[in-house]
């Protein structure tokens, strides 16, 4: 990893740069052949030119060409080997394998798992908790037809499983905007002795036995026609806002073979917003308190979506083809878990918001990162993600 005995003759972004794996970057290019009869402008070359877009919010291609062009000097330093032209990276979007940078997204992710892994989550809760969900990205149907929504829109859904201590972004999956959101659960590795999160449009009770089968956890919000048979009462505080902790069963012919366990049902009012939830899981053993505070940490993935929507290039996209925008949302991925990692690893203050900013107008400068980031501690309302998702390492 960066050594940073020489860091100060080192361009801003080189350093940051310095944290990705070179060694496993080469692996994953021979592997998918991305290298493969290209003399010029390789995938090293065509990952560096997209991390400093996302860093720097770079607008366009032309954008990215004129920016990196006007300092011709400064290419080698960056890391930059390769001839930068808008041309070359719109063909470099269009056919290198986006898996490239799915994988090397994944082991940045896996890195900084291990780093977050002692985050508290601001509850009594030991175990790992995953919040579900995905987020819809509006695109132009005559520049995306592939990406067919409605009638006269396209878009496309991010799936993601984030673990919320540290808000890592843990299994990403993009498809059409109109693949409905259960289908994601089909595509998870479940964990066993994990809690996952999720809205009500997840509730599909065949799927949701097989968090039953593999020994994880699920709480997810009732739908308003919720049948059920009632098996059993428990005792609730309910100063605490719980009003009935129930044993259940599903009732229909259909539900209770797709769901043959017994389900415990929650109910619970929310005093700050006047409302009253109905929570199922397939938990019996931590306090029903707990699983209601289990649940509101999953708008913690709507602030993660809002967030990256604000400081990522991911609502615009350089390319048209399913292959540039699946590379483009991924490289902003490895950018997101990098500078995460170099959080962690640094000990910097700033909030992650405040870091991105900083790196985006120093990423041509001279000096140490920690020295850059060494008194600046201030957040603004903008950059005040970590602290809303009670994440202190964020």
């Amino acid at each position: 990893m960066a050594k940073w005995g020489m860091t100060t003759e080192k361009l801003v972004f080189a350093q940051l740069m310095q944290w990705v794996p070179h060694y496993h970057f080469h692996r994953l290019v021979k592997r998918y052949y991305g290298d493969y009869k290209v003399h010029d402008f390789t995938c090293w070359d065509q990952f560096l030119c997209m991390a400093f877009a996302q860093l720097t919010y770079r607008e366009s291609l032309r954008d990215i060409e004129a920016c990196l062009r006007s300092c011709p000097n400064l290419l080698y330093h960056l890391g930059i080997r390769g001839s930068v032209a808008r041309s070359t990276l719109a063909d470099a979007n269009e056919t290198r394998d986006w898996r490239i940078y799915a994988d090397l997204g994944q082991w940045l992710i896996t890195r900084a798992r291990k780093l977050y892994c002692q985050e508290t989550l601001g509850i009594e809760l030991n175990d790992t908790l995953y919040a579900l969900d995905s987020t819809t990205i509006d695109l132009c149907l005559t520049l995306f037809p592939w990406a067919h929504f409605r009638r006269h829109k396209a878009a496309i859904k991010v799936h993601t499983q984030l673990d919320l201590r540290g808000s890592i972004p843990s299994f990403i999956r993009i498809s059409e905007g109109k693949r409905h959101d259960v289908h994601f659960l089909d595509e998870l590795i479940l964990e066993p002795g994990a809690f996952y999160v999720m809205d009500r449009g997840y509730i599909d009770f065949a799927r949701l036995y097989r968090f039953q089968l593999e020994g994880a956890f699920f709480v997810t919000r009732a739908k308003k026609n919720f049948k059920f048979r009632w098996r059993a009462s428990h005792a609730v505080d309910r100063t605490t806002g719980l009003r009935s902790d129930q044993t259940v069963a599903l009732h229909g012919l259909k539900a209770a073979f797709d769901y043959p366990n017994q389900l415990r049902r929650i109910s619970y009012y929310d005093e700050d917003s006047k409302r009253y939830f109905v929570f199922i899981t397939n938990n019996f053993i931590i306090p029903a308190l707990i699983i209601a505070k289990i649940y509101k940490c999953r708008w913690q993935i709507e602030l993660f979506f809002k967030w990256i929507k604000q400081h990522l290039r991911i609502k615009s996209f350089y390319g048209y083809s399913p292959n540039a925008v699946k590379t483009q949302i991924w490289i902003s991925v490895c950018v997101y878990t990098l500078v995460t990692i170099v959080k962690k690893e640094l000990k910097l203050e700033p909030s992650l918001g405040t870091i991105l900013q900083v790196l985006s107008i120093n990423a041509l400068q001279q000096v140490a990162l920690p020295q850059l980031f060494a008194n600046n501690h201030t957040d603004d309302e903008n950059n005040s993600y970590s602290n809303q998702l009670m994440l202190n390492g964020l």
